[in-house]
């Protein structure tokens, strides 16, 4: 992987085994072994063991004794959780944002006003977005955990978007620009609003896909 030290290369494998779960490039309930992952990645077995057991902790993986492991389904309990935390966590960065985020810091958020499908995908645009409102908040805690709830997001929607039904970009990018506005307005009452609203739409469009799929309940 290119990577020296032990602390880097147990990171460097975690963070690629993360994303490739994320980015379903890892399927749900695809079965996962220290040794394959080690000879992959060109490593010894501890860094991926090590990754593995991270993995686990996030719920992203489950040990199978004595076989190896799996990458978790996708289920509409854990759709249902991942957005109604977003829905709290998100807002309230917004609202911390409005108040104590520097002019320079909510005017960048202007790079997301329009969205160019011949630079980004329309998942990787969206992430970015709300990960970016997150980021203007001054609590470093809640920011993490916002980028990773919306990556977990990512995750569903790339197992129901065969079947997703609702989903109009430029909708979805007007509503963006309207949170925006409302964050440079200073209007932090109106952007948790409309960002709470706009999740809560986004809920209703995965778990009905979900719903069309053989998902956990």
């Amino acid at each position: 992987m290119g990577i020296s030290g032990p602390g880097l290369l147990r990171e460097a494998v975690y963070a690629r085994l993360k994303e490739e779960i994320l980015a379903c490039l890892l399927q749900p309930g695809e079965e996962l072994r220290e040794q394959e992952l080690a000879a992959r990645f060109e490593v010894s077995k501890q860094p991926v063991r090590e990754a593995l057991l991270r993995l686990e902790q996030e719920r992203l993986i489950t040990v199978i004794p004595r076989q190896g492991y799996r990458v978790n389904p996708v289920s509409l309990a854990d759709a249902r959780d991942i957005f109604r935390f977003r829905e709290v966590m998100e807002p309230a960065c917004a609202a911390d944002a409005a108040r104590h985020a520097s002019d320079q810091t909510l005017a960048a958020l202007d790079a997301y006003r329009t969205f160019d499908a011949t630079k980004s995908n329309f998942i990787r645009y969206n992430r970015a977005f709300h990960v970016a409102v997150a980021m203007c908040a001054p609590h470093r805690r809640m920011r993490e955990e916002v980028a990773d709830l919306v990556a977990q997001a990512d995750r569903l929607v790339l197992v129901s978007i065969g079947t997703m039904q609702g989903r109009d970009p430029d909708r979805l990018i007007a509503e963006h620009v309207a949170i925006i506005e409302a964050l440079q307005s200073r209007d932090g009452r109106k952007a948790a609003r409309l960002l709470r609203d706009h999740i809560a739409d986004a809920e209703k469009r995965v778990v009905a896909a979900l719903s069309r799929h053989a998902v956990v309940l």
